[in-house]
């Protein structure tokens, strides 16, 4: 008789390393920069020049600064599309050229993309929707539509390659980058490609943007001291920040990795997604779906909680999310929880809402590599809720065995990654 459970178990899944990574972020534009910036707990955050918020009730966010899109993308081409489309673009040719990867010596058929952005081209939206207003629908851009989906940051990419392999983007608003390193995981895992650019981008410090978070209440208002504003699992924190940029990674199958010679940077070895099913933005008060998605990701990699040396938080300097947080990370890991270095990078680029996952994913990455985890910045006054070791103001030289990286998004949706040092 067909036993379909035995064939499942009988599939040998393959292990999947990370070759490449790029980042556009608050803090530097390369991976260099980027990473120093953090370990210096310096603030990308102060005033939004990018428009004028006299009239908003928070004036400033993390703003990417002196990008350049022609250093990567054709000055014709780069005006047919959105700001998170160019930093896509940018952080996976980043990427690649970390990986060494010569896609002339692949199977294109085998190398897919998988990209996000919770909320896509809020620029282009704005802009076409005055357009519409003041000059009639006749006046529209017929780039309109491309230059506003989310799905096009893949598309672009893998026109860019010319890769055929698996090719979509994951909408989960904060979450988003996350699920799509946890899809691109699964497809090469399954054996369904050797090769995946995957991660987020988002750009929506507009005043929409910025004006809607703020409708709902959930943007930190401390205008007088802006680079002091994002300050997770502190006791005086009043909302997240916003923040612009890009997380793109390369993961291999480690079989091609090594027959290629590869770089391999570490090993992302498991992961989980649950659901919080409680409530449209706000967390489940005791940390349940949380608490799951990182039981399921360590269950996933066969490891053991008292393995997880270090975890990068979703941390985002709200009063409620941290909290529950706090509580999810009690429940898995025990008094195991008290011997964790914690941190957030949103302390010092803010909130990259789709992105958040991807660039976070490269921090905790590079934390495994160099046995060094960043500060949380902003620390004055401890929660007492928020009572672990949140590595507050100054990096720490660690041993950084095995590390998570935490990603929960408006709508209830968690993922929880686990990365580890490489060893054959």
């Amino acid at each position: 008789m067909f036993d379909l459970m035995t064939m499942i178990k009988s599939i040998e899944l393959q292990r999947v390393v990370v070759t490449g990574m790029g980042a556009i972020s608050p803090v530097g534009n390369d991976l260099d920069e980027f990473w120093q910036n953090l370990v210096d707990g310096k603030s990308g955050i102060d005033l939004i020049t990018k428009f004028d918020a006299a009239d908003f009730e928070t004036k400033f966010a993390g703003e990417v600064k002196n990008f350049e899109p022609e250093q990567y993308i054709d000055r014709k081409e780069a005006r047919r599309m959105d700001l998170f489309t160019q930093y896509a673009i940018a952080a996976s040719e980043m990427a690649v050229k970390q990986s060494g990867l010569n896609f002339d010596s692949e199977d294109r058929d085998r190398v897919g993309v998988i990209v996000s952005s919770g909320i896509g081209g809020m620029e282009t939206f704005e802009k076409q929707s005055r357009t519409l207003i003041e000059r009639g629908p006749s006046r529209i851009s017929p780039f309109f539509i491309p230059m506003l989906i989310s799905d096009i940051a893949p598309g672009y990419i893998s026109i860019r390659y010319g890769l055929r392999g698996p090719n979509f983007s994951t909408v989960s608003a904060c979450a988003s980058s996350s699920h799509a390193i946890g899809e691109a995981y699964r497809h090469i895992q399954r054996g369904d490609a050797d090769i995946m650019i995957c991660g987020g981008a988002e750009a929506t410090i507009t005043p929409l943007g910025v004006g809607g978070f703020n409708a709902m209440k959930a943007l930190s208002t401390r205008n007088d001291a802006p680079q002091k504003a994002s300050r997770p699992f502190d006791k005086r924190r009043d909302g997240f920040v916003m923040g612009d940029g890009a997380g793109i990674v390369v993961l291999e199958s480690l079989p091609h990795a090594l027959n290629r010679g590869a770089t391999i940077l570490a090993e992302l070895a498991g992961m989980g997604y649950t659901a919080d099913a409680y409530h449209i933005t706000a967390p489940a008060p005791n940390g349940e779906g949380a608490t799951v998605a990182m039981q399921k990701a360590l269950r996933d990699a066969g490891m053991q909680f008292d393995e997880i040396d270090y975890i990068n938080t979703h941390g985002t300097s709200t009063p409620h999310g941290d909290k529950a947080e706090t509580i999810a990370i009690k429940k898995v890991f025990g008094e195991h929880a008290y011997q964790l270095n914690i941190n957030s990078t949103k302390s010092m680029i803010g909130h990259l809402l789709g992105a958040s996952g991807g660039i976070e994913f490269i921090v905790t990455t590079m934390s495994v590599q160099k046995d060094l985890i960043h500060p949380t910045i902003n620390q004055q006054e401890p929660d007492p809720e928020c009572d672990l070791n949140c590595t507050p103001n100054e990096a720490k030289q660690k041993v950084v065995r095995a590390a998570i990286s935490n990603s929960f998004g408006f709508g209830g949706h968690n993922v929880s990654i686990v990365v580890k040092k490489f060893e054959e």
